[in-house]
């Protein structure tokens, strides 16, 4: 099974443009990765710039409309993931707690939907995408 652990750290709704992380808690993130990838449960892991510097498409009666942030209605926000494969929630979970955040940072844990897990109707709409049904959610 994939998961997504995503952290959300608080005040990063506010961040101003090229705010970067503290050096010493990046190399704490670092050592927990490391031992992600040594267990061999990482397939992917990044950080976020601030919401400052994106921009949100919206899409009112159809029609896109974009907005540049920051974005004043944000309460939370990502600051960045891993891409785990485990075999249960439970593991995921356990991983996630294991993590050296702050205390103004929260994980959310999401399971990735894997391709065999959709009815047959849905697996018939995405058939065109080989690159879903290769990816295989089991360890």
């Amino acid at each position: 099974m994939r998961f997504m652990m995503l952290m959300i750290p608080k005040g990063y709704e506010s961040a101003g443009p090229g705010t970067m992380p503290d050096a010493a808690a990046v190399a704490a993130m670092m050592k927990f990765s490391e031992s992600l990838q040594k267990a061999g449960v990482l397939l992917a892991l990044d950080g976020l710039h601030p919401p400052s510097m994106g921009a949100r498409v919206s899409f009112h009666g159809g029609r896109p409309s974009v907005v540049d942030g920051p974005f004043a209605e944000a309460k939370e926000v990502l600051g960045g993931y891993w891409m785990i494969q485990v075999r249960s929630k439970e593991e995921a979970i356990a991983w996630a707690s294991r993590c050296p955040a702050s205390e103004n940072e929260v994980i959310e844990i999401r399971q990735v939907q894997e391709f065999e897990d959709f009815p047959p109707d849905v697996r018939k709409a995405a058939a065109g995408f080989p690159e879903m049904q290769a990816r295989t959610g089991n360890r």
